[in-house]
Order: C-alpha cells, then sequence, then structure tokens
C-alpha cells in the first residue's frame, strides 16, 4: 500500500501539471468576459487549451500557418472567429467541428490557394464569410453549399477567373444579399446563371474591376442592372471596365464611354428572371403592392425590400408604408421619392425555397389644365377691368383743368387758350360735320388739327369705344364705327376763325 501511494503520487501531479499547462494561455491573450484577443503574438497554431464560455476568439496578426482539425470543438457558443492576416493556406477536415453556432469567420489576408467542398460544411448556421486578399483561384461547386444562413460573403481580390454561381440559384440561399467577386480575373461571365439568381443575389453582387472581354451580352446585363439602380453598379461605374478584343491595354469604362457599344442591341427582355409589374400612384393617394407568389402554405415569411434598400417586415415602417399578414405593402400618402422598383421576398423555411417578386412603383403629380378663356368673356373681363381703371383715374385723382367755353379766339390761335389737362388730340383732320343743336364748325379741308376739350363723361365714353374698336380689330371681327357727333363735343379748331359760344 505505502509503495502504491508511492507511485500514484508522482502519476497525479504530473496529471496535474499537464492540465494546468494545456489550460493556460500564450502570454499576451487578453480575455475579457466572453470574449478573447490573442492578436499580433506571432503564434503558429491555435492554442491548445480555450476558454469554454468564449463567443468571440481573435487571432488576427499571426503565422498561422494551417486550422487543424477540432481546433474548435470545445466551444459550443463560438459566434465570432478572426483569423486574418496569418499564412493558412488549407483547412484539415473537421476544422470546425461542434462549431454550428459560428456567425462570422474572417480568414482574410491569408495564403489560400481554394476553397475545398469540406471547408464549411458544419457551418450551417455561417451569416458573413470573408476570404478577401487571398490567393484563391477555384471555388468548388459544393463548397458553399451548407451555409443556408449565408447573408453576405466576399472573395474579393483573389485570382478567380470564374464562379459557380449555379450553385447559389434557385432556393438554396434564401438570405444572400451580398457575393463581391470584384478585383479578381474573370474574362467571361456566365450570363444564364447569373440571369437566373434571384434579384436580391443579382442587387449585390459586385463583378467590378475583373479581366472582362466586352460584348455586348455582358453590356447588356450591366446596363438592364444599371437601368434598376442596383448598388453594385452605381457606386462603382468607373471600376466597371472591360477589355477591347481581348486586349489587356485596351481597357474602357463601359458604362461611362458607351460608344464602343453603338452597334449593341440591348435586350428588353427581363433579365431578372422573375415576376415583374407596375403600379402607379397619385401623390398623396395610398397605394397598394402586391406580393405575388406560387408559394403556398402556412410558413410563409415575406419581407419587401425598397428601392432606397431599406427592408420593411410587419406591420411596416413609422406609418408610411404599412404591411399586412399576406404580403401586401401600402404606401399611405405616396411622395415622390417614393417612386422605384420594390422587391417582395417570399421564404418557406419548411422547404427552404423562396421567390422574389417585383413591383415598378410611379408616383404622379397631379396636374390641373386651365381652360382657356373664351373670346367673349375675355373682351367683357377686359372692358370691366378698364373701366375700373378710368374711374378711379377721374375720381381719386385731383383734376385742376376744367373746360370752360372759350372767349374769342384771336386772330392767331395761342397755346394758352387751349385745354392742357382735358384736351386730347383725336384725329389727324376734323370731321367733316357737326350736329347738335347750338354747334356750328367753320374749318378748312386741309389737313389740320383738331383739338377737342370734352368732359370727364365724353372722355371717359370715347376710351371704351377706343378699346372696343382696338379688340375688334385684333379678332378680325366686323369694325365697331365710333360716332363722332355727339352733341356735347365742342371743337376749337386752328383756322384764325372766331366763333360765337352762343
Amino acid at each position: 500500500m505505502p509503495g502504491a501511494r508511492g507511485v500514484a503520487a508522482p502519476l497525479m501531479l504530473s496529471a496535474l501539471l499537464l492540465h494546468l499547462a494545456r489550460a493556460s494561455l500564450p502570454a499576451g491573450c487578453l480575455r475579457v468576459s466572453d470574449i478573447l484577443s490573442c492578436s499580433n503574438l506571432g503564434l503558429e497554431q491555435v492554442p491548445m487549451w480555450l476558454p469554454a464560455t468564449a463567443a468571440t476568439l481573435d487571432f488576427n496578426h499571426n503565422r498561422m500557418v494551417r486550422l487543424e482539425e477540432d481546433s474548435f470543438v470545445g466551444i459550443p457558443h463560438l459566434i465570432t472567429l478572426r483569423v486574418a492576416h496569418n499564412r493558412l493556406s488549407s483547412l484539415a477536415p473537421g476544422t470546425f467541428r461542434n462549431s454550428s453556432s459560428l456567425r462570422h469567420l474572417d480568414l482574410s489576408s491569408n495564403h489560400l490557394y481554394k476553397v475545398d467542398n469540406h471547408y464549411f460544411q458544419e457551418l450551417v448556421g455561417m451569416e458573413e464569410l470573408l476570404l478577401f486578399n487571398n490567393h484563391i483561384a477555384r471555388v468548388e461547386s459544393n463548397a458553399l453549399i451548407s451555409l443556408r444562413s449565408l447573408r453576405k460573403a466576399y472573395l474579393s481580390h483573389n485570382r478567380l477567373t470564374d464562379f459557380p454561381f449555379f450553385s447559389i440559384q434557385e432556393h438554396k440561399h434564401p438570405f444572400l444579399v451580398t457575393l463581391d467577386l470584384s478585383s479578381n480575373r474573370m474574362l467571361k461571365l456566365p450570363l444564364e446563371d447569373i440571369s437566373a439568381l434571384p434579384a436580391s443575389v443579382q442587387s449585390g453582387l459586385f463583378l467590378h474591376n475583373n479581366s472582362l472581354v466586352c460584348e455586348c451580352a455582358m453590356y447588356s446585363l450591366f446596363r438592364m442592372w444599371e437601368q434598376k439602380g442596383f448598388v453594385s453598379v452605381q457606386d462603382y461605374r468607373e471600376e466597371h471596365t472591360c477589355l477591347v478584343y481581348g486586349e489587356p491595354r485596351a481597357s474602357v469604362q463601359f458604362l461611362q464611354h458607351t460608344r464602343f457599344f453603338e452597334n449593341c442591341t440591348v435586350k428588353a427582355q427581363n433579365l431578372l428572371g422573375e415576376t415583374m409589374s407596375n403600379l402607379q400612384v397619385y401623390a398623396g393617394h395610398s397605394g397598394l403592392l402586391q406580393c405575388q407568389t406560387s408559394l403556398k402554405g402556412r410558413h410563409l415569411t415575406y419581407q419587401w425590400v425598397t428601392p432606397h434598400q431599406e427592408y420593411i417586415v410587419p406591420p411596416g415602417n413609422n406609418n408610411a408604408m404599412r404591411m399586412y399578414a399576406n404580403g401586401s405593402l401600402e404606401i399611405t400618402g405616396a411622395r415622390l421619392e417614393d417612386s422605384g422598383v420594390y422587391w417582395c421576398m417570399v421564404q418557406d423555411h419548411q422547404q427552404s425555397r423562396n421567390e422574389t417578386h417585383e413591383v415598378n412603383v410611379t408616383v404622379i403629380v397631379h396636374r390641373y389644365e386651365v381652360e382657356p378663356f373664351n373670346t367673349g368673356f375675355t373682351t367683357l373681363l377686359g372692358c370691366v377691368v378698364s373701366l375700373v381703371l378710368v374711374l378711379m383715374y377721374l375720381y381719386l385723382t385731383p383734376c385742376r383743368c376744367w373746360c370752360r367755353k372759350p372767349p374769342p379766339l384771336p386772330a392767331t390761335p395761342s397755346p394758352a387758350y387751349e385745354c392742357s389737362a382735358q384736351s386730347s388730340i383725336l384725329v389727324p383732320t376734323p370731321p367733316a360735320t357737326t350736329e347738335g343743336p347750338g354747334r356750328k364748325t367753320d374749318m378748312k379741308e386741309e389737313g389740320r388739327r383738331t383739338v377737342i376739350c370734352v368732359t370727364p363723361s365724353e372722355r371717359l365714353l370715347h376710351m371704351i369705344l377706343v378699346r372696343l374698336q382696338r379688340e375688334s380689330h385684333q379678332r378680325q371681327e366686323p369694325t365697331v364705327k365710333i360716332l363722332s357727333n355727339t352733341a356735347c363735343f365742342q371743337s376749337q379748331y386752328s383756322t384764325g376763325l372766331h366763333q360765337n359760344a352762343a
């Protein structure tokens, strides 16, 4: 017994030391609550012991070459893993075993050469995958098939010459909204496979800064995306280039310099491969957008995406947009900025299927056409306005000149005998006759000017008649004859003749 105790003691001590060694973290690691950061420590592999309660692990800026099997098996609640800026060239099968809760994985800025099928097959809850700035030249056809919850995948700045677009078609990735394949080495695009992608994927598909060969089909696809207002095209118009005749030195920005595609016929077909409808709404009124889908069942969820990339779910958004249980969307009090393309995304979680329906909304502003005035009404209105103005002039303006019966005229007429304020030169020649009792006129028939001194009422009558004659002449109607034989007119001619006022 004493001998057995002597043998067991060293074994227990060694096991304890081994446990303490395994339970220790590398010097320099920082642990705060459920976050463990071991960045920039020169680590060549993942530490053997990691806290089981960790939710975030940070191993950025180290010297890791490979991730081994069961590297994170003892961390069931791991959500975020960052292993960027290392030297990783491959991932061993089973690296992420027991890591189904992982949501964010950052493997950017490493030395990965390809994405094998077994890399992420256990990550069924993955939402964001960062693989940019590697040396990836190939993505296996089933590499992303298990990532059914994937929303964003970044594979820019690699060496990809193609991508298995067919692997993300139909309903395999119902939540995918961003796929960044920019700054790679793609020469041609599988346009049929891309056109079969859901609209939510196409709107977030980034393909700028590739080595695309200029061709009409490629140009038609990007021009269609630009017309749809896709952010992936509008925000990177200058970075969309193609090679004329495949020459690396003949690179053109085809969305800005369209003259190279003048002979191309842009197809009017719907490259989105989905149903589309149009809706016109008057400004200030309400419009109802129907979400048409062939999916049936109780497990359907609806979501709308506005032209401003705003996601709307029941019951709506700030009373400006209301969403109902059947998936329809009501725009209350439509505004001009509400115009654009709306996407309705229907998801069947039981069958892992989804569909997208597109509605093009146009908000119309009321434009009331003013009926032109009738000619007679215009004339009457003009006369009334003229009458009012004349009355205002006559009775609101003080008048200091009154026509009086002139004294016997001297042999030579003088301007002093002329009425100043109420005299006007009416006609170039005097009238031939003058009617009225007690009115006589002696004149010569030569072209002498006639100065007529009138009373205010006579002047008003004359101005109205002149206005009527002018408007009749403009409308080319029969001329209204203005009678000049008014009995109250008294004329004073510059003839040197004297006329008795009696």
